[in-house]
């Protein structure tokens, strides 16, 4: 009888341990906050978007990719200062990662993304639709109103 008890505890605490370390995978969560766009006021056949990327899961999330049948390819680029003084642009080599539980903010100045070879869907006053694809979460399309400034 003693040893039907103490068998009954071991297997008792062995399910428990195995539930306990059934506990599910980290995954991001993405969300896009506050888009738009406009066409570039130096590059004719270009024009840059700005968003809100948050990450409210427990893992990073990386963007690898983006379309819009308003572009001809999509890029994600930095402003920088230069060394004689002029802000510039460079592509971003590397996939954008948005940190578990961060944010990454794509704005005038500093990130964004570019919309190169555009047509004539990128006007102000127009909506676009954007479609962005994270390594985890996938496709994620959104809808930018495009503005003049």
């Amino acid at each position: 009888m003693k040893n039907r008890y103490l068998i009954a505890a071991v297997l008792i605490l062995l399910v428990l341990t195995l539930l306990a370390s059934c506990s599910p995978a980290a995954t991001p969560s993405i969300s896009i906050e506050g888009a738009w766009g406009r066409p570039s006021m130096s590059m004719p056949t270009a024009g840059s978007m700005y968003m809100l990327i948050k990450n409210s899961g427990d893992a990073p999330e990386t963007l690898l990719s983006g379309s819009s049948p308003a572009c001809g390819s999509i890029e994600v680029h930095e402003m920088v200062m230069r060394d004689d003084g002029t802000m510039g642009m460079n592509l971003i080599d590397n996939p954008l990662e948005i940190p578990a539980g961060g944010e990454v903010t794509l704005e005038v100045g500093g990130l964004h993304i570019m919309c190169i070879m555009k047509n004539d869907q990128f006007a102000p006053g127009n909506t676009v639709d954007l479609t962005l694809v994270f390594e985890k979460t996938g496709e994620k399309t959104i809808s930018l109103e495009l503005k003049s400034e």
